[in-house]
């Protein structure tokens, strides 16, 4: 769900590559990766970031356009926000889900709104021409920080306020970019009065951020709020009492070329329906031995919640 922070060669070279394999692949996604609709006028590629939840979006969106007589080709896994914006704005995909806040914050780095309704707003402005968010959905999955439940204990610490307390150094585990994110590094430090380091974890609150976490390589760990590793592990996840996270609503992120009526009223009808807990149930759905593939996953939720 971020852009890793890397040299402006470096991030160059990679995006290049990225969009030159997105050209010559074919869709991904199984069995639901292509729909025919020959005649229809629409067509939507839709893409995914570089993780599960994202991957089970751009199906639920992409079966949904496809069940009403849209053709879909999927890109899933492109990478980090960075990679997949310029695929959005060289053409290579048409649509992918996004998460507000930080969609904002990329795009205004000195963007202040926290609220869902305000971060909204601010996208109105602050999107580049030629794209657009659709209807946000009340489902959310924003950034958390977490701690052990054994640390909790030891601190008495159960919101972020709570880590002044604490007297032995503090390292979070998170993406490279929380160095600089608003709410990262040097959030906890303006708006709690926290110091902290960072151990960079490029896997966006993955396996290697919970097991550092776990086996104390850290003390704090940013983790989606979604993420079925924080129940699974007992973590306790802090309080925002000065929510200096800002809202992260689910909302389609569209080439406006490609918006008509029909696609818009299709992926508006997708949003109004998703809620945090189904990210919750479809993401434990997708890990562990019995994982289901997202596209199996998105099925079995349009199937419960049919768009028509």
């Amino acid at each position: 769900m971020f852009a890793s922070k890397k040299s402006r060669l470096a991030a160059g070279v990679l995006a290049a590559g990225a969009l030159l394999a997105l050209s010559a692949c074919s869709s991904g996604g199984g069995a639901f990766s292509t729909s025919s609709a020959s005649s229809s006028s629409d067509s939507v590629i839709v893409g995914s970031a570089a993780f599960g939840e994202s991957e089970i979006l751009m199906q639920i969106y992409g079966q949904a356009l496809a069940a009403n007589g849209v053709k879909v080709d999927y890109k899933p896994s492109i990478g980090q926000r960075d990679v997949y914006l310029k695929a959005l704005q060289d053409g290579s995909i048409d649509l992918i889900p996004e998460y507000t806040g930080n969609l904002l914050q990329f795009y205004d780095k000195n963007s202040t709104a926290t609220s869902s309704d305000d971060v909204y707003a601010g996208l109105g402005t602050a999107l580049p021409k030629g794209y657009e968010v659709l209807d946000q959905s009340q489902a959310q999955d924003a950034d958390s920080y977490n701690v052990t439940k054994a640390f909790s204990e030891k601190w008495k610490v159960t919101s972020l306020d709570d880590l002044k307390k604490v007297t032995e150094p503090l390292t979070v585990g998170a993406n490279p970019e929380f160095q600089t994110r608003p709410y990262g590094i040097p959030g906890l430090k303006s708006a709690y009065g926290v110091t902290a380091t960072l151990k960079p974890i490029s896997d966006s609150g993955g396996p290697l951020t919970v097991a550092a976490l776990k086996n104390g390589d850290v003390q704090l760990a940013d983790i989606y709020t979604t993420t079925p590793a924080i129940k699974d592990n007992d973590f306790v996840t802090l309080k925002d009492p000065k929510n200096l996270i800002a809202a992260q609503n689910i909302a389609p992120l569209i080439n406006t070329s490609k918006a008509s009526a029909k696609v818009k009223d299709i992926l508006n009808k997708v949003s109004k329906e998703l809620t945090t807990t189904d990210l919750i149930e479809m993401n434990g759905e997708n890990q562990g031995a019995s994982k289901t593939q997202p596209d199996a996953v998105a099925k079995k939720w349009l199937q419960d919640h049919p768009i028509k």
